[in-house]
């Protein structure tokens, strides 16, 4: 029995071959050349059974092939985006750029790394073209086919963007993701920050991830953002009670020039991947400053205060000094650039002192110093003083000894001493003093002399 046929043949470009047959006579097959053994047109399909070609409705795509067909529709149906892919030297990122806008200008978009830049193809008449970095300060881009960033990360998720005007006024814009790291975020070590302190050394810290694995290590490492990439491991450092490093410290930082560094931590762990972490900055630009060394001299007019900064990286500072006279509210003075400053009539005060780089960074407060300057103290005084004193006490011993010296020969000439005469029983004659008798004075002080006769001894 023969069913509905249909007369029109499909054409050439609807035909799915699944296999061929033979013809017989009679057969409802379109003229030509011998058919294959379905044809398949207007969700129907010809369909040889028995020997006669019907039309039957075509079967269902395969759920591979309808798959397949949905993803193509959410390709179209989707914002624009990108996906980063570095090659082997991992110097270039290839990537692909879906974009829901057909008439879109940019082809062919990619990232240079080791260049640091974002270039691509571009179609149509354009008016100009500008890139920015996580919708920052837009940037023209150079001849309307690249635009170069001074620094690219390595482990901060970051948006770039092209917005493309035609020279009718049409708008377009396109963007890629870079970089693209594989793990999870929360297990890279977070709030990683540096800085430079007592003039020579580096230090940076950070805490472990909140997603970390028991098993994570932290490494981290100093390198250059310039075209030379140089890399120095840390050499030391300091960890928790897990044995997990949290800090790395550097030394001899003066040997390091003044350029941008990048402080790149990486993790790994035997459970799974685990993100880097970086800090970029110049090293002067996150010096932490130690206040100035200041000593003070004073009398009762006036106060002389002098300090001494160390920086390395600068030395030209603003100084802030406060001050506070007894009860009175303290006040802040301020110089550039002068190390010492004289506070007139002081009496009693405190003080303390900090430096300011500019813009940059400012050093804590001095510890303050409490200053008494005695109203009966002269400077000028202790000059002459002290020689003054010495030479009084010099002529008060020379007058005290001339005046000893001649007191002992004016008693002398006053209280003469008595001769007396020289006993000759006694043998001891060596302790006698001998006096000289002048002949000539009895008769002129008239003195009675008595003769004295010795008859002999008890």
């Amino acid at each position: 029995m023969l069913r509905e046929t249909e007369s029109e043949s499909p054409g050439a470009a609807e035909l799915e071959t699944q296999g061929r047959g033979r013809g017989s006579g009679g057969d409802p097959r379109p003229p030509g050349p011998e058919p294959p053994a379905t044809w398949t047109r207007a969700g129907r399909r010809l369909l040889l059974s028995h020997g006669t070609w019907v039309w039957t409705p075509a079967p269902a795509l395969p759920a591979s092939r309808a798959t397949m067909a949905l993803l193509w529709l959410v390709v179209f149906l989707v914002p624009a985006s990108c996906t980063v892919r570095p090659d082997q030297d991992g110097h270039h990122a290839q990537l692909q750029v879906l974009s829901a806008d057909p008439k879109s200008p940019i082809e062919n978009f990619r990232m240079q790394t080791r260049s640091k830049t974002l270039s691509w193809d571009v179609t149509g008449n354009v008016s100009n073209i500008h890139c920015s970095k996580n919708s920052n300060s837009p940037t023209k881009a150079q001849n309307n086919h690249s635009c170069k960033f001074y620094v690219l990360p390595k482990c901060e998720l970051s948006n770039y963007t092209v917005t493309v005007t035609m020279a009718n006024g049409e708008s377009f814009s396109t963007w890629l993701q870079y970089p693209v790291q594989e793990g999870s975020p929360g297990a890279a070590a977070r709030g990683l920050t540096c800085w430079v302190h007592d003039v020579d050394f580096l230090t940076c810290s950070w805490e472990v991830g909140t997603e970390a694995p028991s098993d994570v290590q932290y490494h981290a490492y100093l390198e250059t953002v310039t075209r030379t990439g140089k890399k120095w491991e840390c050499p030391r450092y300091s960890t928790n009670e897990l044995g997990t490093h949290i800090q790395c410290h550097f030394q001899n930082i003066s040997a390091f020039a003044d350029v941008q560094y990048r402080f790149l931590v990486n993790g790994t762990s035997a459970e799974s991947r685990i993100p880097c972490s970086e800090f970029i900055a110049y090293l002067s630009h996150i010096e932490a400053l130690s206040p100035p060394n200041m000593t003070i001299s004073c009398n009762k007019s006036h106060s002389v205060m002098e300090w001494k900064m160390s920086s390395l990286f600068y030395n030209m500072f603003q100084y802030e000094l406060e001050i506070q006279k007894g009860t009175e509210r303290p006040y802040v003075h301020k110089e550039d650039r002068k190390t010492s400053f004289v506070l007139s009539n002081p009496g009693a005060y405190t003080v303390r002192i900090r430096a300011r780089v500019r813009f940059y960074q400012t050093s804590p407060w001095s510890a303050s110093q409490s200053v008494v300057c005695h109203k009966e103290e002269d400077a000028d005084l202790h000059l002459w003083l002290t020689p003054l004193v010495i030479a009084l006490v010099t002529l008060l011993v020379v007058g005290c000894a001339l005046f000893l010296c001649k007191r002992y020969s004016v008693l002398q000439k006053l209280f003469p001493p008595i001769p007396h005469m020289k006993d000759p029983l006694d043998n001891n004659t060596h302790s006698e003093r001998m006096l000289a008798w002048e002949s000539d004075r009895a008769g002129q002080e008239e003195c009675p002399v008595a003769k004295v006769q010795v008859l002999g001894e008890k």
